[in-house]
């Protein structure tokens, strides 16, 4: 049944020719390999689903997680920390930027000085002076070979780039309190099928105590009994000071006091749907979609443009300097015609030898660029890697999940027959025994199952971008 719930699409020629088409444009030309045309795991029965919304987390019909992944995306210190990060990288391109516009400075002041009689001979008196100043300068780096607009250039993929990281911080923020939700909830069906079959187990024990005052069964009977009943009950306070810390964690994740959470999350829920169609698409997909992948690309632009810096220190460098002022013994005569002074003083400078330290750095810049290339690569084999990992991990567990509950199927029957043969002195209590705990395996086990199977699932929507690429970014 379930194979109906998996969507993996099928390359047909549109998708080739789009694929070809993402290999020419952008930074196709740093790819060592090309993409590969499919997933490596598909299952059998391929269906066409739409594709992922940005909210994918909404697909699973849970009211409380879309408050906690609201809450997490307005309150998260991870996320603001990282808004905080893009800001700064935005300001750094207005602070290269201005660059291009001169530096002005003014100056005001009052000088006084008096020079010696009695330095050169003949002597005479002293002589002073005082006089009122004011000003104003200005430097002009005329960008001339285009200096500055490659460190512009450097300063926007940076920033671009810090972006992406922002909406991988959504992404992961997202993915960690949907996955943290689910083993809350994983917890507390553990915690109700504990409490459910201990109250089960202490009806065998009162079987096992009634035989046992009957003379139908010995002493043996109920300390068996009750040895189930006293394992299960064991692992209630165990149960609960996990959903307690999970919950915790949940509060650090959405930034909501503990207090407030816990009214909310303490009562007990079911896990949410896990059966779900998914479209995969192509691997090509992912260049579009990953923030990681878009940030190493970002980051791969702002070594391309430091290569240009580095290429132009070679060239000379244009600067117009200039000033214009007034001087005079008195403040009120600081205005007039021969008060004036200016001084303009264009000056071209060019370094002809600095002990190859711009070579070295040229060097140093290319081998950076290097780096990146490295890094573009690395990035989307993991990307290719983790997103067929997780439909391959979703998958199998779409798989398990139905294997274990026809195991469960047979420890219900298993359980049943054990008691009424036990009644009927036909068995001994270890039958009993044995099918209790296989009984409160499978269904620990089935929970596991299915919060595996979601779990699978928040880590393909991570894997597939999880919503927020670089463009659905604002800021």
């Amino acid at each position: 049944m379930f194979q109906r719930f998996i969507c993996v699409v099928g390359i047909g020629l549109a998708a080739v020719a789009a694929m070809s088409g993402a290999e020419k444009d952008g930074m196709a030309e740093y790819l060592n390999g090309t993409l590969p045309q499919r997933w490596s795991y598909s299952p059998e029965i391929p269906m066409d689903a739409p594709e992922a919304t940005d909210a994918w987390w909404q697909s699973f019909g849970d009211s409380i997680l879309d408050s906690l992944v609201a809450a997490g995306i307005s309150n998260n210190y991870d996320v603001a920390m990282a808004i905080r990060r893009a800001e700064i990288a935005r300001n750094s391109i207005r602070q290269t930027a201005s660059g291009w516009m001169p530096v002005i400075s003014a100056s005001a002041g009052w000088s006084a000085s008096q020079e010696s009689g009695r330095i050169a001979r003949p002597y005479h008196n002293p002589s002073s002076t005082s006089y009122f100043s004011a000003g104003l300068s200005a430097s002009w780096e005329i960008d001339l070979f285009g200096k500055i607009a490659s460190a512009v250039k450097a300063k926007k993929s940076g920033y671009m780039a810090s972006k992406a990281e922002y909406a991988g911080t959504m992404v992961s923020v997202c993915a960690q309190i949907a996955s943290t939700y689910i083993k809350l909830r994983m917890l507390q069906e553990q915690l109700a099928v504990a409490n459910r079959h201990s109250e089960n187990q202490m009806k065998i024990v009162d079987i096992a105590k009634a035989r046992f005052e009957t003379t139908l069964a010995s002493k043996l009977d109920v300390a068996q009994a009750l040895e189930v009943y006293y394992s299960t009950t064991a692992s209630i306070p165990m149960l609960e000071n996990s959903i307690h810390t999970t919950i915790n964690a949940l509060a650090v994740l959405t930034g909501i006091p503990f207090t407030e959470i816990d009214a909310t999350l303490s009562v007990p829920a079911t896990l949410p749907e896990y059966l779900q169609l998914i479209n995969t698409g192509v691997p090509t997909n992912l260049l579009r979609r990953r923030p990681d992948i878009a940030r190493a690309e970002m980051e791969l632009a702002a070594y391309a443009a430091e290569i240009g810096i580095a290429k132009k220190d070679f060239l000379p460098t244009l600067t117009i300097e200039g000033s214009i002022g007034t001087s005079a013994h008195r403040i009120d005569g600081m205005f007039g015609k021969q008060t004036l002074t200016y001084s303009v003083a264009p000056a071209l400078s060019w370094t002809i030898f600095d002990g190859l330290n711009r070579r070295y750095e040229l060097a140093n810049a290319r081998e950076t660029m290097m780096v990146g290339i490295d890094n573009y690569n690395l990035t989307i084999l993991n990307a290719v890697q983790e997103t067929d990992n997780a439909i391959s991990t979703y998958y199998s567990n779409l798989h398990y999940v139905d294997a274990i509950g026809k195991v469960i199927e047979q420890t219900d029957e298993e359980l049943r027959l054990a008691v009424d043969r036990y009644k009927n002195s036909l068995s001994p209590m270890s039958d009993v025994v044995t099918a209790q705990l296989h009984s409160l395996a499978a269904e620990n086990e089935l929970i596991t199952a299915k919060g595996g199977a979601l779990s699978a699932l928040i880590s393909l929507y991570e894997a597939l971008g999880g919503g927020f690429d670089i463009n659905s970014i604002s800021k």
